[in-house]
């Protein structure tokens, strides 16, 4: 069941990624396993065959569509037998205000997610302020800013702002994506990072993670 759930991840079929992750709920395998061996697992070798040429994005969003809908079910799976999910940070994610481009996002959501970070998906259309108040409400490591239109690349820079004036600028790391977007514009605006693909936006975002846990060891030690 496990590889026919992977294999579903895969291929980005959702009907048979629910089916067989709930036949492996009913034959109480272990969902903790199931998530990591058989969910990201499928996303991570999709992934790589993404970055040798093997796949295209459109593989990449229909996985991570079927990957997002199986992981709530797991995770509630996993809290029901008593069970916790072992986060490594957490991040608020979002599509800036004026663009209602969905897929790059939800892709680097998934990808974040399946690499044990807990995400906040803001969704799209999220003007600065909201932001903001996410960052207050759920304390993030990490914000993440996706805009796909030259037009709305102003948003991640007022975003900052908005963080700036809050003063909670320096209590996260932000990281901005998308197609008109570059490091160059990055560095303009006050970004900590930027990625040109969901694959390497993680490579990124867990340095940072893992950064900043070894400053707290070296703090308490």
């Amino acid at each position: 069941m496990c590889f026919s759930l992977r294999q579903s991840i895969i291929d980005g079929d959702i009907e048979n990624s629910l089916k067989y992750a709930n036949e492996c709920i009913k034959a109480s395998m272990n969902p903790l396993e199931v998530l990591n061996k058989c969910v990201v697992a499928g996303v991570l070798e999709l992934g790589d065959k993404w970055i040798r040429g093997e796949a295209f994005i459109a593989d990449l969003v229909a996985a991570a569509e079927a990957a997002k809908v199986v992981i709530p079910i797991l995770k509630n799976e996993i809290v029901k037998r008593g069970g916790k999910l072992e986060y490594v940070g957490r991040a608020v994610i979002g599509t800036v205000e004026g663009d209602i481009h969905d897929i790059g996002k939800t892709i680097v959501a998934t990808i974040w997610e399946v690499n044990g970070i807990e995400v906040i998906d803001l969704g799209v259309d999220v003007p600065p302020q909201k932001f903001v108040e996410a960052v207050k409400q759920y304390n993030p490591d990490i914000v993440g800013m996706s805009a796909l239109l030259t037009t709305t690349m102003v948003k991640q820079k007022e975003t900052i702002e908005a963080l700036k004036a809050a003063g909670l600028r320096d209590k996260v790391k932000v990281i901005v994506g998308g197609a008109p977007t570059s490091a160059e514009w990055a560095r303009e605006i006050g970004a900590d990072g930027w990625a040109p693909d969901a694959i390497s936006s993680i490579d990124v975002v867990m340095k940072w993670l893992r950064e900043k846990r070894s400053a707290v060891g070296e703090a308490h030690g």
